[in-house]
């Protein structure tokens, strides 16, 4: 089985633009996954129904028992993130927004005797299996605040990779998160290429340094796709003679047309809305073809 993951060193750069046009290229013959667990927006281009959902457990949270409490306020000076607190109307209690999780407060309470505090579970977010016009897809919804999305990016890789399985697809998709963070390294861990989407800006070639680092950290192949080309293409040819330097293929350039914002206003993938629409278009949905190409050939 093979796993392609497209990711951005940043936001904004039109990764899941391209993921969605993917899906509509290869459709019943792979299954994606949207690794951006805590903002996920592929479901508004390719609406998945959900046919399966689970829970997530992510950090545990402080809770007590004020039967046991005898309100000594270790457990307050223990908590450096201010989770614990004390009043006169209910005396000692948890805020579970503050809690990480971290178990000082339980300690404390248990070294004195009395046991009050317990770190429980609580759901984190949901992970979701649905169906899509294009085939299965696997994604997830992060609560507010909450933490541990890498953990909950290795779920969804994990529901991704057991439907591929299931239906006999080779190849799974996933669009990873921006930046360079715990969600892209569990998108990125173990995937037979990386596909990293940049924009002919300044800072869009300083993050895309920072991405590349990371994949040859993890000694894994690369290829690049420079979107909107030619709003700037000065900048284009800088990050292209950066990656020849580096020697990481440009799977392709991607012009800059108003015509993917209508098909995104559409809630439609390029391709699909220019297969319906059927004008002239033609020069981004090749090109987005020509990417996809690539990316198989790489």
């Amino acid at each position: 089985m093979k796993e392609i993951t497209v990711i951005s060193g940043k936001g904004g750069t039109g990764k899941t633009t391209l993921v969605a046009s993917f899906a509509a290229l290869a459709a019943g013959k792979t299954v994606v996954a949207d690794c951006d667990v805590d903002a996920p927006d592929l479901h508004l281009l390719l609406h998945p129904e959900i046919v399966k959902k689970e829970d997530f457990f992510g950090v545990k949270v402080a809770v007590l028992d004020k039967t046991k409490c005898v309100e000594c306020g270790l457990c307050e000076e223990a908590c450096r993130f201010n989770a614990v607190y004390s009043s006169e109307e209910q005396g000692y209690a948890v805020n579970p927004a503050r809690c990480e999780g971290c178990g000082a407060c339980v300690f404390v309470c248990a070294a004195y005797g009395q046991k009050a505090l317990a770190l429980k579970e609580r759901v984190s977010g949901y992970a979701f299996v649905s169906k899509t016009s294009y085939g299965t897809m696997a994604h997830a919804q992060l609560k507010a605040a909450e933490e541990t999305s890498g953990k909950l990016v290795t779920v969804v890789r994990t529901n991704a990779r057991q439907a591929a399985e299931a239906e006999g697809c080779e190849l799974v998709l996933i669009d990873g998160s921006p930046g360079i963070g715990c969600p892209v390294i569990a998108s990125l861990t173990g995937v037979d290429l990386a596909l990293v989407v940049t924009e002919p800006t300044m800072s869009g070639l300083h993050d895309l340094e920072r991405i590349l680092d990371v994949t040859r950290h993890f000694g894994i192949a690369s290829a690049v796709c420079i979107n909107k080309y030619d709003i700037n293409e000065e900048n284009s040819r800088r990050i292209s003679e950066f990656c020849q330097e580096r020697g990481i293929p440009v799977a392709g350039k991607i012009p800059y047309d108003p015509f993917v914002t209508a098909a995104m206003v559409a809630g439609l993938p390029v391709v699909a809305f220019s297969a319906g629409e059927g004008a002239g278009q033609g020069a981004v949905v090749n090109a987005i073809k020509n990417v996809w190409q690539a990316v198989n050939s790489c």
